[in-house]
């Protein structure tokens, strides 16, 4: 069993949250106003606590950052002491305050920079690594699909790594190691790729696969 911290109060924060408990860890989700998180508390299954972020993130062993990409890093940089030396798995995409453009999502990044970049910086003591950026909610937990779909996860740390792709493991999803945190810039655009059938199809249950030959 792991203490885990979520920082964050939206969907993917409660997706997460609720996976993980049901997982059998213990879980404190992080919020500016940790009253508004009093609802899921008090239904939630298992060893379930909420609290600020700071509580939050000091508290865990690991931390999920499951925020608005325009809020990201200004979280992670306050929490900075409390995430150091932790694994801090980033979900988070750089999706800016505009409408898609015939699907495609607006980012408030460039091509040669990434979101995840930014809050390595601004927590450089954390092991990051990107992991559930390339994904819908409603797919974040044992996704049913044909075959073992693929987490795409970065970072600068080997054995965050190994620890996020066991986890990623007991959530239903293959992790593939893609490199350091630069890596995180096309990773962050497989959200844009993920998100097009949704908004031209309504097709939201999906993920990708990273196949070989036999």
């Amino acid at each position: 069993m792991t203490k885990v911290a979520i920082l964050g109060s939206g969907a993917v924060g409660e997706t997460l949250s609720n996976g993980f408990l049901a997982k059998g860890h213990s879980v404190m989700r992080g919020s500016r106003d940790a009253a508004k998180l009093d609802a899921w508390k008090n239904a939630a299954k298992g060893d379930a606590a909420t609290g600020t972020f700071q509580e939050a993130a000091g508290w865990g062993e690991v931390a999920i950052v499951a925020l608005k990409g325009t809020a990201a890093e200004a979280v992670v940089k306050s929490c900075a002491t409390e995430l150091a030396g932790k694994l801090v798995m980033d979900t988070t995409n750089p999706i800016a305050e505009a409408p898609p453009q015939n699907g495609v999502l607006l980012y408030f990044t460039q091509q040669n920079d990434s979101l995840m970049e930014h809050l390595q910086k601004a927590a450089p003591q954390a092991k990051l690594v990107k992991a559930w950026s390339c994904v819908g909610n409603a797919m974040m937990i044992d996704p049913k699909l044909p075959a073992t779909p693929t987490m795409f996860i970065c970072g600068n740390d080997a054995g965050a790594k190994q620890q996020a792709s066991e986890i990623l493991k007991q959530f239903g999803w293959d992790a593939l190691d893609m490199g350091g945190v630069e890596a995180a810039r096309p990773i962050e655009s497989l959200c844009q790729l993920w998100c097009i059938p949704g908004f031209q199809k309504n097709d939201w249950m999906h993920a990708f696969k990273m196949l070989w030959p036999a």
